[in-house]
């Protein structure tokens, strides 16, 4: 056999050996991560996908919806058991994060998201709930609001994306959502990035405000390095600039209350860009401004965002307990 054979052939045997211990030690944090963060819900079927929903409380319903990255425990810290205490409370992970299965291949639009979720609150008898989204979250509630109008009350957009924007998709979605990139670079993340790196990066996207305590520990950011998870979330963020440009063509179909709330300090979402813009095109619109606050406002400006929802709750005829 030539030599040269012979080292085309050990490269190759190389690159397997390679590629089967990358694929290995992915598997070994993923049941790492799944282990020390488990599903906190219930899992239901719709339409073929299983989704993953807790509710907790009593009163006027109302579900959330968590931004991109994330999963329901960002809701579970500390608002959700709040709001219980007025509220039945649902709270969906998004298709491809969390538990809740992914929707298709190629990224599962706002809207696809947006039917499937309300669909599995009406099986759990939630057929008219107030709907909050945060960031990401905030443009699947926008697409229930325009896409299913019957089964929304209230609104509360927060930190949401509402209008084009003219920044470039970053190097690492372009990475992650390419079609051979991504599948090549994904296993390398999961297998060798360790959850530091992620809890750092949820404590920026809090700037310039604190991390309250305890929130890094609840939150399971080492679900978000499943491969799974960084490909289905890659490639909703990398779809989600065209999507909100379709979607401004139907925001007239919007006829329920709308509580805005943005942070005037917010650099992930712009104030002026998004939430501006919405309360200027949306008759039923009233926007908050935080002052100062950032990107998470329902964790470091609470108080404003339950009130937001009281005040949506009672401009829909909804009575929240006291």
């Amino acid at each position: 056999m030539p030599l040269a054979v012979k080292i085309l052939l050990a490269c190759l045997l190389s690159l397997a050996l390679l590629w089967a211990f990358v694929q290995h030690r992915a598997r070994q944090h993923e049941a790492r991560a799944e282990a020390e963060f488990p599903p906190q819900g219930q899992f239901l079927q719709v339409e073929g996908h299983r989704v993953h929903a807790l509710t907790m409380g009593d009163g006027p319903d109302l579900v959330l919806i968590h931004g991109a990255s994330g999963n329901i425990r960002d809701m579970t810290h500390s608002l959700a058991p709040r709001l219980a205490e007025r509220y039945r409370v649902t709270i969906f992970d998004r298709p491809g994060l969390g538990y809740t299965d992914r929707i298709g291949r190629s990224g599962a639009t706002i809207r696809q998201q947006a039917e499937l979720l309300a669909a599995a609150a009406r099986q759990l008898g939630v057929e008219a709930p107030i709907v909050l989204g945060h960031s990401y979250g905030g443009a699947v509630a926008l697409a229930w609001a325009v896409h299913e109008p019957q089964y929304i009350s209230a609104l509360v957009p927060l930190s949401s994306p509402s209008h084009p924007w003219d920044s470039p998709l970053s190097t690492y979605y372009k990475v992650l959502s390419h079609p051979v990139l991504g599948p090549l670079v994904i296993p390398f993340l999961t297998a060798f990035v360790h959850d530091e790196r992620v809890e750092r990066e949820v404590a920026s996207i809090f700037a310039p405000n604190s991390v309250p305590d305890g929130y890094i520990d609840h939150i399971g950011a080492a679900l978000t390095l499943r491969r799974k998870t960084l490909r289905a979330n890659a490639l909703q963020r990398a779809n989600l600039l065209s999507e909100i440009e379709a979607l401004t063509q139907s925001y007239e179909r919007i006829q329920v209350p709308l509580e805005v709330v943005h942070g005037t300090a917010d650099t992930t979402v712009g104030l002026t860009i998004h939430a501006e813009p919405l309360e200027q095109r949306v008759p039923t619109a009233d926007l908050t401004r935080l002052p100062g606050v950032g990107h998470m406002p329902h964790h470091v400006a609470q108080d404003a965002v339950v009130e937001a929802i009281d005040r949506a709750a009672q401009r829909a005829g909804l009575h929240p307990g006291k």
